[in-house]
């Protein structure tokens, strides 16, 4: 069972420092440029919960071809979280490819799941999900999860990776200009 808190964790990063993330699959690695300038609140948690090892081993439970990639479920049924929820942060980015943002259940709804972008969504996916990171290497690896095989999910959704994909972990690395 995975770790549980509460609430939210509180502020502990700094706006004004750089803070990237290493997502490591079983289908190679990401490397994410977190914005905390955009997403302060939104990057605190995705810190807090990687540093707590709260993504080890966590699966890549929804494939949406040319949609999405979404993670951050222990449980892997897209229902799971760290135990409490917090509120949205305004959406100033695009949903453009390797935007990362928060899944939710609604407004304010925030925990642990989120998505990467895997097309341009401008103007078809309302602002309702916290952008609060951008891709900038591994493009090829989101591509190689965006193409295993999808089967129906209990929703109905075609989106249930056919082999495991798993985030195996997530590294934080603060103060340098990348990964």
């Amino acid at each position: 069972m995975a770790k549980q808190w509460s609430s939210a964790p509180a502020m502990a990063l700094e706006t004004a420092k750089t803070y990237h993330a290493t997502l490591q699959t079983n289908l190679g690695e990401l490397c994410v440029q977190l914005l905390p300038d955009e997403a302060p609140k939104t990057v605190n948690n995705f810190v807090f919960l990687a540093r707590e090892g709260f993504y080890t081993n966590v699966p890549v439970h929804r494939i949406v071809p040319g949609f999405v990639v979404q993670t951050g479920d222990p449980t892997g049924t897209g229902s799971g979280g760290p135990g409490y929820r917090f509120n949205d942060e305004p959406v100033v980015s695009d949903y453009t490819v390797g935007a990362v943002a928060m899944a939710n259940a609604g407004p304010n709804t925030n925990g642990s799941q989120f998505f990467i972008v895997l097309s341009d969504l401008r103007g078809r996916l309302p602002k309702n999900y916290t952008i609060f990171g951008r891709l900038t290497t591994g493009l090829d690896v989101l591509q190689k999860i965006a193409a295993v095989p999808v089967t129906r999910a209990p929703s109905g959704e075609v989106s249930s990776p056919t082999q495991p994909v798993t985030l195996q972990g997530v590294a934080i690395v603060e103060g340098r200009e990348e990964c």
